[in-house]
């Protein structure tokens, strides 16, 4: 199983550890759309805060993320399962898993990132703001920039089992499951049952939720079919929809 995550927006400190190494990421085939566009990144927050600003969309009271991106590759790296932050992440709850399922987790957990395409938690990333919804100067909209390298990279990485896509819009942008893959990749929407919308906040701690009990349990669905039965046995209402796409019910929102 192969689990698609999106980063948080918000990120904890880089650490204080040794920097960025960028050939000990994982996906290598990413390496050089990766360089170009820590490239430009760090040279654009470099030369013009102001530019900086305007292109990453952040508002005057993020202006200290600029001067972050500009020491990308001195920073102290951390693993990117304790970068990424936000309600996923606190509910995924990554650092209180038992021995075994934080090994399941660092082989099956991928997250997708506008500035290094796509990264496992184990792989040692500085903290860093640049959306996937970005376009650089130079390099254009970063989900287009993704498209060719991951379109070689990601079936690779799909192996033959279960891809359960949780990614956010703007990184679907990036690559979408084609052919034999897209037959099973899952897509899961989170729905307040007695209303049956979806709220964002809820959305996410569910996913979050979703991941964890999947983790524990040991669960190796090799499509949407295996999914559902094995989410109803972890006691979630999941209703099927088409081509993969399940939405789960759940009553109480927090």
């Amino acid at each position: 199983m192969l689990v698609l995550l999106p980063p948080s927006e918000g990120k904890a400190a880089s650490g204080r550890g040794a920097p960025l190494k960028p050939e000990s990421l994982s996906l290598p085939g990413l390496a050089e759309a990766r360089a170009a566009v820590l490239d430009e990144l760090v040279e654009l927050c470099a030369a013009d805060e102001e530019k900086a600003r305007e292109v990453l969309g952040l508002s005057e009271g993020l202006r200290g993320e600029v001067a972050k991106n500009t020491e990308l590759r001195t920073a102290g790296a951390r693993p990117a399962g304790e970068i990424y932050t936000g309600v996923l992440y606190d509910a995924l709850g990554l650092a209180t898993l038992d021995a075994a399922a934080r090994k399941r987790a660092r082989a099956s957990l991928l997250v997708f990132s506008g500035l290094w395409g796509a990264v496992r938690v184990d792989d040692r990333i500085p903290s860093y703001r640049c959306s996937m919804g970005v376009k650089l100067p130079g390099l254009g909209a970063l989900g287009t920039h993704w498209r060719g390298a991951m379109a070689t990279v990601m079936p690779e990485a799909a192996g033959d089992g279960l891809v359960l896509d949780l990614r956010s819009s703007a990184y679907t942008s990036a690559w979408k499951p084609k052919g034999e893959v897209a037959a099973r990749t899952a897509t899961v929407r989170v729905l307040h049952a007695p209303t049956r919308k979806v709220v964002s906040h809820f959305n996410k701690a569910t996913k979050g939720r979703i991941v964890r009990s999947l983790l524990e349990a040991g669960a190796a669905p090799k499509d949407p079919v295996e999914l559902v039965e094995a989410l109803r046995d972890l006691k979630y209402v999941v209703e099927e929809g088409k081509a993969g796409a399940l939405d789960v019910l759940v009553d109480e929102i927090h």
